[in-house]
């Protein structure tokens, strides 16, 4: 074929396109030239393909005399007609025209030659439109015109592109250009035309190159189903989930793989015989399976940070896996657009600030809130039932649903994961959304309702409007200090939502939530499930099943929850405090009755470091040092550091050392740094001794309070005397960090006490404590007050010299 002027060009190769040929083959292609033209080098498979431009296009609407048509009905639609009427009118138009002979020629001889590279006499491909004004950084155009799957001949092709053609005017490219101000008639479509991967028998998804919910761009989102990516991309079912994190993929001796969830994966699309495409059920067995193995979850994270860096972006890919080959490949990367536009100097947060009945619960997208009125619409036929305002319910969504959807405070669907269609526009329009919430729409309807995604990664649906508060923070030019600032959390999914807060690293890492959330069962219970009833082994089964034991399960939940938490402040510390649960919690969880006593006074019981060398527990504890070795050493986040709550005497902490060391966690092998709570008059009292043995306090201020003045915590009768500010409490701080430091021992705080008190931040200060952790949203009103001490302390040193 002899090629025309690259201005004329009706069609050509995808690699003979680049970024830069936005106006002439759209975003989609200009994106697939991009990557087969330089991504080959780093080892990125592209499945081959072609481009008809947008002067195929042009060509196309002046051979059909189209202009005085779309003149017309835009015109119409300008002075009041119905956007349905307008949009049909021009598709049917399309629809009717003819394919110049010789632009059809070029299909048919550039399809060919597809064949011929590709080995296959008819290859399937997918034709995809590529407008000028889609996969922009700064708007996503998700879904606004049409593709086309399995496409088998060149007859079926050439309609195809007619097709494609036609549907840079369905109603919701028209709605989205009306809303983005962008004008109809200077947008030109191109079509791709790309080999298919055989991900019908394989499988395929979505990648982001960052946290979609928070925006933390040290992450790699992987969502996947079996088949055909469609699935994953509309929302249909609910797909498997990776969380990779980036800066340790380039060592392969790790597996930086945070977590994993196996989603429901409830259908799977498939080649039609005779073209085109269908859904199947997948065998349970297959269902319950990831549809990736670790190998190629790493392989296609490090690909999508090859693509990121070489965009220099954070970027929406998606991919597919040939079930025929095992091969992996990319099948589109586009810029992200929604986090990519956020300013990371301003951190929005909301609160939920009463309860209620939770009446669905699913994957939560966003951190907001919102309450109204809930729609539940079959399809959109039934928009015209909808009120601005209102919390849209729906099976599933797809770009039809945009222009009701832009009117919707938020959006609930009963099907979909994090990078569906729902999610992906929810995020954009900035609304709260809830996907995946199984049986929303037989559960919602006729209610008023408060969609909270504040609460974490469970989206929370409560009846009832209930109250809640929007807070804006600045970050902007926040003040340096020489006291670290730290932060106190117990929920990994949150932990992800503060990563832009100026803190150097989690002071104290509750892992009680991580148990309770997402172990759920006693550990003593899961490795002896003989001890108890039907009833719970039955539970415990149904909870660890596709696990190969129950310990692999409580390990694997452990360090998940664990991962999240040190991946969202990497490289600084994160201090992880071994279950320090009192025996009546630990007898709330799945199984635990069976193996707790009962205690009178459980705050000064059976907890902490006596339980981790007890026969009664040791085993459990054992599981806990697993699951740090495994976030440690196997994923890779060696700035977890390790803490002992509750430690009564030294005897005690060389034996929870020892038997640390039993399960291979050595103090001061692969740089392991060691913690104790310094929480007891016993470790104030015998500081240096204590200080030998590990590498820094974490003062817990309630306990050693409690244990200072023999008040009971708990007790309302004697709250009025409970006070942190005591004399002999401060007396004890004073000289807990005094002598810690004379041994070469670091001091934090992980109490209330600094962001309640004025004065007691300033003792902390001035005795020269090394950090103080806090809850986040007492950070930046203590860094501030931190900041002005520091400044008082440097002038009065000044002063005496």
């Amino acid at each position: 074929m002899t090629p025309r002027p690259a201005d004329e060009r009706l069609l050509d190769w995808f690699d003979a396109f680049t970024r830069d040929d936005l106006a002439l083959v759209g975003g989609k292609n200009a994106s697939l030239g991009e990557m087969l033209g330089h991504l080959g080098t780093l080892d990125i498979r592209v499945p081959d393909g072609f481009a008809i431009t947008t002067a195929a296009f042009r060509a196309y609407v002046s051979y059909n005399a189209l202009d005085g048509v779309l003149a017309d009905q835009l015109a119409h639609l300008a002075g009041g007609a119905p956007l349905e009427d307008v949009g049909q009118h021009i598709r049917d138009a399309f629809l009717a025209g003819k394919l110049p002979d010789a632009l059809a020629e070029d299909i048919r001889a550039f399809y060919r030659a597809l064949a011929d590279r590709t080995g296959q006499s008819l290859p399937a491909v997918a034709v995809r439109s590529s407008a000028t004004a889609e996969d922009l950084p700064d708007a996503s155009f998700a879904g606004q015109q049409e593709s086309y799957l399995n496409i088998v001949g060149e007859d079926a092709l050439l309609d195809a592109v007619r097709r494609c053609f036609a549907s840079l005017y369905t109603d919701r490219a028209i709605a989205y250009r009306e809303h983005h101000g962008i004008a109809h008639r200077g947008v030109a479509l191109s079509v791709g035309v790309q080999q298919m991967v055989r991900s019908d028998m394989g499988a395929a998804g979505v990648a982001f190159t960052l946290d979609t919910e928070t925006g933390f761009p040290s992450l790699v989102l992987i969502t996947g189903a079996l088949g055909l990516g469609e699935n994953v991309v509309k929302g249909t079912v609910n797909p498997d989930e990776w969380r990779v994190f980036k800066p340790l993929l380039d060592d392969e001796s790790l597996t930086p793989i945070l977590d994993r969830t196996i989603g429901l994966k409830q259908l799977r699309m498939v080649f039609a015989p005779a073209g085109g495409t269908v859904n199947v059920e997948p065998p349970a067995e297959e269902r319950a399976r990831p549809c990736l193995n670790d190998a190629d979850v790493l392989q296609l994270a490090r690909w999508c940070v090859r693509i990121e860096r070489h965009y220099a972006r954070p970027m929406d890919i998606e991919w597919a896996r040939d079930g025929l080959t095992g091969e992996l490949y990319i099948v589109q990367a586009r810029p992200e657009t929604v986090r990519a536009r956020e300013q990371s100097g301003d951190v929005s947060t909301f609160t939920l600030e009463g309860t209620g009945p939770v009446l669905v619960t699913g994957v939560a997208v966003g951190n907001r809130i919102a309450s109204g009125r809930v729609f539940v619409l079959d399809s959109m036929r039934d928009a015209h039932r909808f009120e601005d305002g209102g919390i849209l319910v729906a099976r599933q969504t797809d770009p039809d649903w945009v222009p009701v959807m832009k009117r919707a405070a938020a959006i609930v669907t009963d099907t979909g994961g994090r990078t569906s269609h729902a999610a992906i526009v929810s995020r954009e329009l900035g609304i709260a959304a809830i996907v995946g919430a199984a049986g929303a729409t037989q559960a919602l309807d006729g209610h008023t309702v408060t969609v909270s995604c504040a609460e974490g990664p469970e989206g929370r649906v409560y009846d009832g409007a209930l109250p809640f508060r929007e807070t804006h923070t600045d970050l902007a030019a926040m003040p340096e200090t020489r006291t670290a600032i730290m932060l106190n959390v117990a929920d990994p999914a949150m932990a992800m939502r503060w990563w832009r807060l100026p803190v150097r690293g989690i002071g104290l890492a509750r892992i009680e939530f991580v148990i309770e959330h997402m172990a759920r069962a006693h550990p003593m219970a899961l490795l002896h499930p003989e001890r108890l009833s039907p009833e719970e082994r039955a539970a415990i089964a149904q909870l660890t099943a596709g696990y190969d034991t129950a310990a692999d399960f409580f390990v694997d939940r452990m360090a998940a929850g664990i991962a999240g938490i040190a991946a969202s402040q990497w490289p600084h510390p994160v201090i992880v405090r071994f279950s320090d649960f009192k025996t009546n919690e630990y007898a709330g969880l799945l199984g635990g009755r069976v193996f707790e006593p009962h205690e009178e006074n459980p705050m000064i019981g059976f907890r902490g470091a006596s339980r981790y060398y007890d026969e009664r527990y040791r085993e459990g504890f054992g599981l806990e040092c697993r699951a740090i070795r495994r976030v440690r050493e196997h994923i890779g986040l060696r700035n977890v550091v390790v803490m002992i709550p509750f430690c009564r005497t030294l005897e005690e902490a060389d034996r929870v050392l020892a038997e640390m060391a039993e399960h291979g966690l050595v103090r001061g092998e692969a740089g392991l740094e060691v913690y104790v709570m310094a929480e007891i008059p016993s470790n104030v009292l015998l500081a240096r001794e204590f200080g030998e043995r590990f590498d820094g306090f974490s003062i817990g201020s309630n306990d050693l309070t409690q244990l200072t003045l023999g008040v009971d915590r708990d007790n309302a009768l004697l709250s009025r005397l409970f006070d942190e500010r005591n004399p002999a409490v401060l007396r004890s701080i004073t000289q807990l960090i005094a002598d810690a430091h004379a041994v070469g021992c670091k001091v934090g705080i992980c109490g209330q006490a600094p962001s309640d008190h004025p004065e007691f931040a300033e003792l902390l200060v001035r005795a020269g404590i090394d950090s103080i952790s806090l809850n986040p949203d007492s950070v930046v009103p203590v860094l501030h007050r931190v900041a002005a001490l520091e400044a008082v302390l440097e002038k009065e040193v000044a002063g005496r010299e």
